[in-house]
């Protein structure tokens, strides 16, 4: 694979808000944790040689970033617009019920590409090292109601840098539900169920509002005058999104077939909504993910981030086709361990991960796509009560067993013979 010059790495100056590990960590690797959490079972020292070998792994795959990578992301956007395109002049006809079926179940999944595996992934700044003036976190906005610049905030810099850090990764509950014990019972979670759904049916608006910080607006902390300017910003983004989707397109297929078109946007916006809430939700609130106190993330080594990071998020087991349409967010270990990495990596270094995980007695978390799901809904409906009590946490990695296929045979005299004897 012939390199693609790469710049080196910036402390956060390039707008993608993703955390450089080397600038953010330059502090003690001892912390106060229970002798049977992970990071309390481990020296300083083992924590920085832990944090040596994950840096390692970055590094080898960062130099070795080319044209095949390259051309992978540009195939997918040249695809996906192909897709888009076309889902919308089959909707021409949308009052055909085959037409309407065919274009609102390709404008879902261009919808879903774009915001998985372009627009999330391309923001976080995963591409820069091509210097592509059309696909760098600098330029490129998705395709939802979410401004670019707010989403890189909250979500590149606030959530990839506290992850999972009660009090200051609002992205733990995303400031209206209670999703671990830690967190104190409020009478207005006994409502999360209800608007768990809602956020689920709504969750681009839901994202666009999260940046506003709901807590500082609660407690004051938060002038009107930035409110005022974030509201306006999403009110930009906002427009123009709505127009699109409910006036401009809808209006090419005509009198007889606006509604139709208005319903299948609207469609495809919803399938869009529900995939993208069900993976992050996967990815981030099952049992096996751990929290943590100001206290024990507070000037942390880079060994004990990467340690966060692998122990605060959760995979999807999958195909091919499942990690594509997650935006290979299936892989929110791997995601988190390396935000800045093409996500077209993640299986790649999956096996490299799982290895260090197994060497130092780490839990690897992963799981099937409902399961994961079914844990997380359950959950968010037990701790709308008072009370609960952490869940049992994934047991150290240990790779599963080789399988050997059986040897051939054919039928001898005497029972079965090798097929091919030695």
């Amino acid at each position: 694979m012939s390199p693609i010059a790469i710049p080196p790495r910036k402390n956060n100056g390039n707008g993608t808000g993703t955390p450089d590990v080397e600038a953010l960590t330059s502090g003690n690797a001892s912390r106060r944790f229970e002798p049977d959490h992970p990071l309390g079972r481990l020296t300083p020292e083992q924590i920085d040689e832990i944090g040596l070998e994950f840096q390692k792994i970055h590094d080898e795959v960062r130099a070795d970033l080319g044209e095949a990578d390259a051309t992978y992301i540009r195939s997918l956007v040249e695809f996906h617009r192909r897709l888009a395109a076309l889902s919308r002049i089959v909707l021409l006809a949308s009052r055909y019920p085959p037409a309407w079926i065919l274009g609102t179940a390709g404008l879902s999944v261009a919808k879903i590409l774009e915001n998985m595996e372009l627009g999330h992934n391309i923001m976080h700044g995963q591409w820069d090292w091509m210097n592509d003036p059309n696909i760098h976190s600098s330029v490129w906005d998705w395709d939802n109601v979410s401004p670019a610049a707010s989403w890189k905030h909250s979500h590149n810099y606030l959530h990839h840098t506290h992850t999972n850090v009660m009090g200051l990764d609002k992205d733990v509950g995303y400031e209206i539900m209670r999703v671990t014990p830690e967190q104190p019972w409020h009478p207005v979670y006994m409502a999360q169920p209800i608007y768990n759904v809602v956020l689920m049916l709504l969750f681009q608006w839901g994202v666009a509002l999260h940046d506003l910080d709901l807590e500082g607006i609660r407690k004051g902390t938060k002038s009107r005058t930035q409110l005022r300017q974030e509201l306006k910003q999403i009110g930009a983004k906002v427009l123009p999104q709505v127009a699109k989707d409910y006036l401009i397109f809808p209006a090419f297929s005509g009198r007889k077939g606006f509604r139709k078109t208005l319903r299948a946007n609207a469609t495809a916006n919803l399938v869009r909504n529900v995939w993208s809430n069900a993976i992050i939700f996967c990815g981030h609130f099952p049992d096996q993910a751990y929290v943590y106190t100001e206290e024990q993330a507070s000037d942390e080594s880079r060994g004990a981030w990467y340690l966060r990071q692998l122990l605060g998020a959760a995979n999807i087991d999958g195909g091919d086709t499942f990690h594509l349409m997650s935006g290979n967010l299936s892989y929110q270990v791997e995601h988190h361990l390396y935000p800045d990495m093409p996500s077209s990596r993640y299986k790649e270094i999956s096996p490299k991960v799982k290895a260090i995980c197994e060497k130092w007695g780490l839990p690897y978390n992963t799981g099937p796509f409902l399961q994961q799901w079914l844990m997380v809904q359950r959950t968010i409906l037990r701790l709308a009560f008072p009370g609960g009590s952490p869940r049992p946490k994934a047991p150290p990695y240990v790779s599963p067993p080789e399988v050997q296929e059986a040897a051939p045979v054919v039928a001898g005299v005497g029972g079965p013979i090798p097929a091919f004897p030695e």
